[in-house]
């Protein structure tokens, strides 16, 4: 198997590691904003991550050329502000709709990559991307309707698509670290500035809500920041989308065994639907590139 595909197994895997502990942070924030308010939350989270990343990938960070760090700053900005409109979207439509709409992305990703940046995408990929939406079709929705909280959490999904395919684009193997930062940089500037109005972030109210908080903050927030950064320099922008619909299948396990849902048919058949979808794309190159003396080598 070639160095490319070695390498492109590997950021799969990774990013496959971020959607679980994606969602593994549902039951967490449930619990803690009915504590504290979302726009503090997410302030909270976001500076500490920030701060954090600055102290550690402070040298990296220096290394990036100003047209790298002007690309991280804008796909932090719209990562922030997709963070916002999703949540302004939440607070008016339920939980299931928003997760299903979020998820859209998958959809919106390969038409802005071929819009954006002339990326064709094979049939199969189409395939997956069909197989995906209907899966967190049957994962979430038991109803759907229209309405203000639908239109703003699918302008989030507009806006995670760019920043996947942004990603997708700029991002290269060795300005990981510093390209990560600086992302967590343009995000916590947004959800900061979303406080001011209010007098400023409010902190977490106990112990409890502090664990959840920096939890979020970097391991959910940082780490998971610089795991995506790096992954998307070694796959495509639909790949690694169609890969991160696997978070609603996660956060649906972790609500199941930590005994917050029961495991429903819908559950089973929605979640084998979208990792079907994953396999398929993960798949399919290397039979489309087959070669005789080497069956599984293909190029990313």
């Amino acid at each position: 198997m070639s160095e490319a595909s070695r390498g492109s197994g590997v950021a799969t895997l990774g990013l496959l590691a971020v959607t679980a502990i994606w969602g593994s942070t549902f039951v967490l924030i449930k619990d803690v904003v009915g504590r504290m308010s979302v726009a503090d939350f997410l302030a909270v989270r976001f500076v500490i991550a920030a701060v954090v990343m600055l102290l550690c990938f402070a040298v990296p960070v220096m290394r990036l050329g100003r047209v790298q760090l002007a690309r991280g700053l804008a796909l932090g900005v719209l990562y922030g502000v997709a963070q916002w409109l999703q949540t302004e979207g939440l607070a008016r439509t339920s939980p299931s709709v928003s997760g299903f709409v979020t998820g859209m992305y998958v959809v919106i990703t390969p038409i802005l990559s071929l819009l954006l940046f002339r990326q064709r995408m094979p049939w199969t990929t189409w395939l997956a991307v069909l197989l995906a939406t209907v899966g967190l079709g049957v994962l979430a929705l038991n109803g759907f309707e229209v309405d203000g909280g639908v239109l703003l959490t699918l302008a989030s999904a507009a806006l995670y698509a760019l920043h996947i395919v942004g990603l997708g684009h700029w991002s290269k193997p060795g300005d990981a670290f510093g390209m990560s930062a600086i992302q967590m940089v343009g995000i916590a500037a947004v959800c900061f500035a979303i406080t001011l109005p209010h007098g400023g972030p409010a902190l977490p109210p106990d112990a409890k809500a502090w664990v959840a908080v920096l939890y979020m903050a970097l391991v959910a927030g940082a780490v998971a920041m610089l795991v995506q950064t790096w992954a998307q320099a070694h796959m495509p922008a639909t790949r690694a989308a169609i890969v991160m619909t696997t978070e609603p299948v996660f956060a649906a396990g972790f609500a199941v065994l930590l005994g917050v849902d029961a495991l429903t048919g819908r559950m089973l058949g929605g979640g084998a639907l979208v990792l079907a979808a994953m396999y398929m794309v993960e798949l399919a190159p290397r039979f489309r590139r087959r070669k005789p003396a080497e069956a599984l080598h293909h190029e990313v």
